[in-house]
């Protein structure tokens, strides 16, 4: 049987390693003015920690370090001058003044995140098995202007033994969308290279 879902949803937050409860907390980071892309909703991002232009959040490549997942942002529109809450950074969006974006990223090292896969876990058991416990990159950042949620998913074709971007934990217990042998199965992961946590790997390295 196909899972209901036909396309990624990004990252949702789901519980934390232990499996204690996720608070989901929030911590406010930057967005600089005019960003020229989109950031969605649900999509890895990392602190950007080139030595001239750093310090803000952009889009955590496939496979690369991110410090957690975009959940919204808050910037005073440059028409209305009012504080104009997104659930996504629209790109090149330039608030009143130029003043920077306020990102709100869910941070947490230990926290699980749901995400779609985008094929089949295997045609065997023991191919399916095997994914669990593997690192994988996201595939390319993608997503909706119209809801602002992002569409990555979880490229099965990544999986490696060395460090990548997301480790896969389990199986998420999601009735309907929990076919292996199909693509956009909800799967549950944890940051792997968490900006937090690994030092050097910072980078993506």
């Amino acid at each position: 049987m196909a899972n209901i879902n036909t396309q990624g949803f990004g990252l949702i937050a789901a519980m934390r390693v232990g499996n204690t409860p996720a608070i989901s907390g929030q911590s406010k980071y930057e967005i600089d003015a005019g960003e020229s892309n989109a950031i969605y909703n649900g999509e890895p991002v990392k602190i950007d920690i080139n030595a001239s232009t750093g310090g803000y959040i952009v889009t955590a490549a496939a496979g690369t370090a991110s410090v957690g997942v975009l959940n919204g942002v808050l910037y005073t529109d440059a028409t209305t001058k009012k504080p104009t809450w997104s659930n996504y950074y629209p790109a090149a969006t330039t608030p009143a003044n130029s003043e920077d974006i306020t990102a709100f990223v869910n941070d947490d090292p230990n926290q699980e995140f749901i995400i779609a896969t985008n094929a089949t876990l295997g045609g065997t058991l023991a191919l399916r098995k095997s994914k669990v416990g593997l690192t994988y990159a996201t595939t390319a950042a993608a997503g909706s202007t119209a809801n602002g949620k992002s569409s990555v998913t979880l490229d099965i074709s990544s999986a490696a033994t060395t460090a990548k971007q997301l480790r896969m934990v389990r199986v998420a217990e999601d009735p309907e969308n929990s076919d292996q042998e199909a693509a956009y199965c909800s799967v549950v992961v944890k940051i792997n290279l968490h900006q937090m946590t690994v030092g050097s790997l910072a980078t993506g390295i």
